[in-house]
């Protein structure tokens, strides 16, 4: 059966990084079959997969041609390890909602039965803004059954978690879609795997795996790679093999019970972290 994945965080905590590689590892390591439907408008949850090679978004496919001319073949392309790929992308810079572009594109992979039986995981790289009913369509319309949160020993970050947590529950019950556990993209601030094992526990969750900071995902970058690409002997790629691993065998799945914002706040200083 296929596992249907949204990962949620703040912006620029390493989603799209934490997805491609994690997405890489399975593929590569542990033989699985991985489709990544990226939902953020800028379109940059699939460039590490398909080697920095521009994507046709639905968005853009919509705009040029219109639905009815939209195939699988023209938007979902495939990367390393036979990942395939596909961008919602956005309306044009200050016109319409980026987040009706998620819902739209959504839509139309199903109808064109992109997401096909043979997968063992669909990904969406989804923006950490909940707020917003197109950002939220993935836990709210059962699109997505698991929820990973990627966030860091930073406050706005930690903030970003409770506060999807929050938007999490919300649907949890009419969508049947559960929290699998955060995972913590360090960023080397003092006393952050101790911050996040006490955050996740507080809200009924896990810290499924602690992600170090390495100069080797950014080197890989640089190669328009995964870091499973670019050494897969090195040290990070296992880190990524074992995060897959770990979401292969997860079996804590749970309603989070986010925190107050006091009891927050009174954690955060606890340990005297601040962006």
């Amino acid at each position: 059966m296929t596992r249907k994945v949204a990962i949620y965080g703040k912006g620029g905590i390493g989603k799209s990084t934490t997805t491609q590689n994690t997405a890489a590892a399975l593929s590569f390591f542990h033989e699985k079959r991985v489709f990544i439907h990226g939902c953020d408008p800028k379109a940059d949850s699939t460039r590490l997969i398909l080697g920095g090679m521009p994507q046709a978004t639905v968005m853009d496919m919509l705009r040029d041609v219109g639905a009815e001319k939209i195939t699988t073949e023209k938007v979902v392309k495939t990367g390393f390890g036979e990942i395939r790929c596909v961008e919602s992308g956005g309306p044009e810079p200050g016109v319409g909602c980026a987040g009706r572009g998620v819902i739209t594109a959504i839509d139309l992979m199903e109808a064109n039965k992109a997401y096909t039986n043979d997968l063992d995981f669909i990904f969406f790289d989804v923006l950490g803004d909940v707020v917003c009913g197109g950002f939220a369509m993935p836990i709210r319309d059962g699109k997505a059954q698991e929820v990973y949160i990627v966030a860091s020993g930073e406050m706005m970050a930690i903030y970003a978690a409770n506060n999807i947590c929050k938007g999490l529950r919300k649907y949890a019950k009419q969508s049947g879609v559960r929290l699998g556990g955060i995972i913590c993209n360090s960023r080397n601030v003092d006393g952050e795997r101790e911050f996040l094992e006490e955050f996740t526990s507080a809200i009924g969750t896990q810290m499924i795996h602690f992600v170090p900071r390495d100069n080797i995902v950014q080197k890989a970058e640089f190669n328009k790679k995964t870091v499973t690409e670019f050494d897969p002997e090195s040290n990070q790629a296992q880190e990524y093999r074992t995060l897959a691993q770990k979401i292969i065998e997860n079996e804590k799945f749970v309603i989070p019970n986010p925190l107050a914002m006091d009891d927050l706040e009174k954690m955060v200083v606890k340990y005297g972290i601040c962006d």
